[in-house]
């Protein structure tokens, strides 16, 4: 397992890469110089809590995975804030699945809760997703009877 100050030099690297910043930009986004970015990007140094704060929100990321997240470890790279991907489940032969325990758990999932199963059949994006009922109609109750006339399943 890798260190936080490891972690943290390989997503500032990754996500500044990925938004197309110079360290430069960057520095001057949260009010630093460009060669305390360097530091951080090299492992040289750490980024104090406030400016690590800033950098989550410069990247839109959560403060917990750019200090933690370890994306040769998860198989990804970091997420953007509020995203996840809880890996990857088989589908039994009556199309059942389970779901991975820390997506129950993040959602507070429990035996018997309403899922709304929501899909896109687009080749470009073509997946599956799941809802909370209760999210699902607070969303779209008053349209449903007229985008879905006489489904009630």
């Amino acid at each position: 397992m890798k260190s936080s100050r490891d972690n943290i030099a390989e997503n500032l690297r990754f996500l500044r890469s990925r938004q197309g910043l110079t360290q430069e930009q960057v520095a001057e986004a949260i009010g630093v110089s460009r060669q305390a970015v360097a530091k951080w990007e090299k492992g040289e140094s750490l980024p104090d809590i406030l400016n690590c704060e800033a950098l989550a929100d410069l990247f839109d990321v959560s403060l917990e995975d750019l200090v933690r997240h370890d994306a040769e470890e998860e198989g990804v790279p970091i997420p953007p804030r509020n995203k996840h991907i809880f890996g990857v489940v088989t589908l039994g032969e009556r199309g059942q699945i389970v779901l991975p325990k820390k997506a129950r758990d993040t959602f507070n999932l429990q035996p018997g809760d309403a899922l709304v199963v929501l899909g896109d059949t687009n080749p470009m994006s073509r997946g599956i997703a799941l809802m909370e009922s209760s999210t699902f109609m607070r969303m779209t109750g008053a349209l449903l009877p007229e985008v879905f006339p006489g489904k009630g399943e």
